[in-house]
């Protein structure tokens, strides 16, 4: 009981705070504006599965993954980190281009948004390079002779379990957010989460950046 609940706390505790499913609230907001309640609801739904997927992925084989491709895990916080920037300043731009355009109202056709179920909104933007490098690096720092115990496993499953329950939540409240805090409140808010994004994503390009540079100076 006791490593599950070490492992369970671990995974939790190093994934959220990348994850950060509060914060992308709005910006899922944004990239699902004209769609009803219903479909947001679904789209939380499939957006939690996929980062639990993902995350699952990462932690039990993407070491192997990577290994096989001759990938290391520094080339994919660069990578990442890169498509991170983009979406973020994507965001950015398309905010300005709202406010500086004239109003329309535009169709949001949900089949288009189930598409894109997984990129954008799973991947970078909800669990991006940030957090599969930290999911994969989790995986990969399992205890010697442990790795396949089942408390280990039971606690990095539910770890992960409840990261995607908390993006389900985040996700299926960021209209009832919206709602109390008002449009210019949450303007802000979104311009402030995309430009954090951005950030990250210069974090994540120069945490990679310098692990490259150490690996050449060795």
């Amino acid at each position: 009981m006791h490593d599950l609940a070490q492992t369970f706390l671990l995974v939790y505790a190093g994934l959220f705070p990348i994850v950060n499913p509060i914060g992308s609230a709005p910006i899922f907001l944004t990239l699902t504006r004209g769609i009803s309640r219903e479909g947001r609801a679904v789209l939380s739904r499939m957006i939690a599965i996929n980062g639990l997927l993902l995350i699952l992925g990462s932690i039990f084989i993407g070491t192997y993954i990577l290994t096989f491709l001759g990938i290391s895990l520094p080339v994919v916080q660069v990578g990442g980190g890169m498509v991170l920037i983009a979406a973020g300043w994507t965001l950015l731009r398309r905010e300005d281009e709202e406010d500086s355009g004239p109003a329309e109202n535009k169709p949001c056709s949900e089949s288009d948004y189930r598409r894109q179920a997984f990129y954008p909104l799973t991947l970078p933007l909800t669990v991006g390079p940030g957090s599969i490098s930290v999911a994969i690096t989790l995986g990969a720092n399992r205890p010697e002779g442990a790795q396949w115990a089942p408390a280990v496993l039971g606690g990095m499953l539910i770890g992960s379990v409840a990261v995607a329950i908390s993006i389900y939540l985040s996700f299926r409240s960021a209209e009832r957010l919206a709602n109390v805090l008002g449009d210019a409140a949450m303007n802000v808010f979104i311009r402030l989460s995309s430009f954090m994004l951005v950030c990250l994503g210069v974090q994540i390009v120069w945490n990679g950046a310098k692990a490259l540079i150490r690996e050449l100076q060795s």
